[in-house]
């Protein structure tokens, strides 16, 4: 929307100054993130920090966001996995660089709007499914790629377990509160690390993850 013209285009120079990968700066500046935000926080769509969608969820900060999808390395004939759709708007850019997205999500609430706004968008590469107990979505597997958008007391092997050899996963790890971003590239015998510095996200809900509580 033409009100929000120069916030974009600020932001994006901003991201610019800091992801290099131009595929990744390209869907960002194609994806309306002023779609995904309460109609209240409509005016900081394109600031970059995290905003609440509500149910003790956020939309993340961009450049996160922009980070996040550039560690994938995401071709596009890749198939990706999101642990955490959220408000959609991370799985859009997903879909602007993949092959195919498939999402879950633990909140109905949030499944039925994210689906509402990514349908108006056109998207027709993005699966949507409910969170189930165990992490990921076994149904799919393998994935060239999986990104997590909560925070896990560890890497959890089953998500790794998900991937093909040479798969990414990029994940926060570390308390409920602080994480650390790194990315898990799954090789023989031992799996890289790659770490990507400091963050703060919700915590990841499920086996392996952290408990409701």
């Amino acid at each position: 929307m033409q009100g929000l013209d120069g916030p974009r285009s600020q932001l994006l120079r901003h991201l610019s100054r800091e992801i290099s990968d131009e595929r990744v700066l390209a869907a960002m500046s194609r994806v309306p993130r002023e779609r995904f935000v309460p109609a209240d926080l409509f005016y900081a769509a394109y600031e970059d920090r995290p905003l609440s969608i509500g149910y003790q969820q956020t939309i993340s900060q961009p450049y996160i966001v922009a980070l996040m999808t550039e560690a994938l390395e995401i071709t596009e004939n890749d198939r990706v996995l999101e642990v955490g759709t959220g408000s959609g708007y991370q799985t859009a850019i997903l879909a602007e660089l993949a092959k195919e997205v498939i999402s879950i999500e633990r909140i109905p609430q949030l499944i039925d709007s994210a689906k509402k706004v990514l349908d108006m968008l056109g998207y027709t590469n993005i699966e949507i499914h409910m969170a189930e107990e165990d992490l990921g979505w076994q149904q799919g597997a393998p994935y060239d790629a999986i990104i997590v958008t909560a925070g896990a007391p560890k890497v959890p092997d089953i998500l790794v377990d998900q991937l093909v050899y040479k798969g990414r996963l990029v994940i926060p790890v570390g308390s409920r509160w602080e994480q650390e971003l790194v990315r898990v590239t799954k090789m023989k015998p031992d799996n890289r690390i790659d770490r990507l510095g400091g963050c703060r996200f919700v915590p990841l809900i499920g086996t392996n993850a952290w408990d409701n509580d």
